[in-house]
């Protein structure tokens, strides 16, 4: 779905910059995002299935919708306004093309942090409005004009248990150490993360990771690449691959692990030493349908203590306020990424570092591992 998605938004710019240069006409664009939008599987556009008082929130689909409707299912009596779920992807491109083009469909977009400093710059959205929403609400993660942090969540290793439970991996190091530790691994294809896990296991000492040395990282991988099985590009395809024997440890995202580890019941285990914690973020495309007074209604309530915390409860995801951790139950405040023991364990992404260097770095890392 995602590939289906870049090529999608990858139509669209093409269609903006026709328009630009004069050989599209403005109404045949419009006509464009139309089809674009049912080629997505997103139906019409905003005002199709959405009316003035409802709020759209764009999120990157699967488990995530379902997850965003039971935790925010409040804010409806809170604001008098209706809230939906968009899964289809708030991609950079994606919310560039929606404002550019005047078809704004989203009010609030869940979206990667280092994009959120990179559309802010291209003044594609709004600013957040502090005097509504309580910045002091976050204890961890980023806090900028344009974006603030939403939720946590890790990259951490899985490993199999039955092969490595009396001595588990506890690094990066330990993660390379094929010696040691026998078997295929698996790595995240889109990168995030790769490089200090990378850095980390060469040595690196975690305070002095940024600005990451891309070409150290790379021949760090490169190295790895012999027993590398796949590089996965979807949370179920990683845990797939810890399940069925295919690799013996992956990186992987801290709730895909636990699920795995509850779905072998504990045959597959995983740990917090030396993930990489990192924060999406809440942002907001400028002239969006409801408003930007609605947009931050929801985002204040979205950072309520008790809001977070329900988060955690059914999508797994780390509240960005300390306070919120002592609404979870023990089990929950295990695999919370920013309880205070975990956090300690952990390195946190530098967003910025990602928001100037992302996109060269990534052709870099995709024609490394795709030979």
């Amino acid at each position: 779905m995602k590939d289906k998605q870049r090529f999608i938004d990858d139509a669209v710019e093409i269609a903006q910059q026709r328009v630009e240069a004069g050989t599209l006409s403005r109404r045949s664009f419009n006509q464009l995002l139309m089809v674009m939008a049912a080629a997505a599987g997103m139906g019409p556009l905003r005002h199709a299935f959405a009316d003035s008082a409802s709020v759209v929130v764009a999120n990157w689909g699967g488990d995530a919708v379902p997850a965003f409707e039971k935790s925010f299912a409040g804010f409806n009596a809170a604001s008098g306004l209706k809230l939906l779920i968009d899964g289809s992807g708030p991609t950079e491109g994606a919310v560039k093309t929606q404002v550019n083009s005047g078809a704004v469909r989203w009010d609030v977009c869940d979206g990667e942090m280092y994009s959120s400093y990179r559309l802010g710059k291209e003044g594609v959205l709004t600013p957040i409005d502090y005097s509504v929403v309580d910045k002091s609400l976050i204890g961890y993660g980023d806090i900028h004009d344009f974006g603030l942090a939403n939720y946590t969540y890790s990259y951490v290793i899985g490993f199999d248990a039955k092969k490595f439970g009396k001595n588990p991996p506890k690094s990066w190091a330990d993660f390379w150490d094929v010696k040691k530790y026998p078997g295929k691994r698996t790595l995240y294809k889109w990168m995030s993360a790769n490089l200090e896990c990378a850095l980390l296991a060469d040595g690196v000492p975690a305070d002095q990771l940024y600005p990451l040395d891309v070409d150290r990282a790379l021949r760090k991988i490169e190295e790895l690449m012999p027993h590398v099985v796949t590089h996965w590009s979807t949370g179920a395809e990683s845990q797939q691959l810890l399940r069925d024997g295919e690799v013996s440890m992956g990186q992987m995202w801290h709730t895909r692990a636990e699920l795995v580890k509850q779905d072998t019941g504990g045959a597959i285990d995983w740990t917090f030493d030396n993930a990489i914690v990192a924060p999406s973020v809440w942002f907001v495309p400028k002239n969006n349908p409801a408003g930007a007074a609605n947009a931050m209604k929801f985002i204040a309530y979205a950072l309520r203590p008790e809001v977070q915390a329900k988060l955690m409860e059914v999508y797994n995801m780390g509240p960005v306020d300390s306070k919120a951790n002592s609404l979870l139950s023990p089990e929950l405040q295990r695999i919370n990424p920013t309880s205070p023991e975990n956090l300690g364990k952990q390195v946190s992404m530098n967003n910025l570092w990602y928001a100037d260097h992302y996109s060269e770095t990534l052709d870099r890392y995709l024609a490394l591992i795709g030979g």
